[in-house]
């Protein structure tokens, strides 16, 4: 894809997003675009950036470690995919926010791991509010007992929720789940005290329908990029 198409479809999403913030009552630019550009080249990534995009998602090591790499710095990248613990290492030095702490024995090495390493990993709780065998998080009831127990490691931070809703070609039928999922969000905060201020959920066929729901970052990457 072009530096023209790209930079064109930034500006379309973008004018989509102010307009569901509008529609919801929230404040114009209270969400943020994380372009997802896992399987995209580096040159992708400077493409978008010259289009006044810099935040990044990645979510598989090797690739993310080699494309920031390649990448001139200035950007704010997040891993937003599965991770197994034995990469943690690798990668924690290298991203803002993790979106998929998917289990409390993965905090556990993110705390572990930041220790050692002397960094402070920033982190949401990955909760599988669709309850799909096939996808990875905490379900909804114990995601109170996990928060609980993330809250008191050290190095760790821990930023707000994610959720990945049931595969659907209707945007309509993901809102369910997302409301779901700031329900659920609104409720922590007053029984845990943490203030969770960020909300990870929407991807390119559902993003308007996240932020009418109370979504802070929506994760898109072929709206953006164009098809794997």
């Amino acid at each position: 894809m072009t530096m023209e198409a790209i930079a064109e479809r930034l500006r379309e999403i973008r004018g989509i997003m102010a307009a569901a913030e509008r529609k919801s009552g929230r404040t114009e630019g209270s969400v943020r675009l994380c372009a997802v550009s896992k399987t995209f080249p580096a040159e992708a990534v400077e493409e978008a950036i010259a289009a006044g995009q810099m935040l990044f998602g990645e979510s598989r090591v090797q690739e993310a470690a080699a494309k920031i790499a390649a990448v001139p710095p200035g950007a704010e990248w997040h891993f937003i995919g599965h991770l197994q613990s034995n990469k943690v290492r690798k990668i924690l030095p290298l991203c803002r926010l993790f979106h998929a702490v998917d289990s409390l024995a993965l905090a556990g090495d993110f705390s572990r791991i930041g220790g050692e390493l002397g960094v402070t990993a920033a982190v949401l709780l990955q909760v599988n509010v669709a309850r799909d065998g096939a996808k990875f998080g905490v379900d909804p009831e114990a995601a109170e007992r996990v928060l609980a127990a993330m809250a008191v490691l050290p190095r760790l931070e821990v930023r707000g929720l994610m959720t990945i809703p049931a595969l659907s070609r209707d945007g309509e039928e993901a809102r369910g789940h997302f409301a779901a999922l700031r329900e659920l969000r609104d409720r922590l905060v007053g029984r845990t005290g943490l203030p969770l201020p960020e909300l990870s959920m929407g991807m390119s066929g559902d993003f308007v329908e996240a932020i009418e729901e109370g979504a802070t970052i929506i994760r898109v990457g072929s709206a953006i990029f164009g098809g794997r």
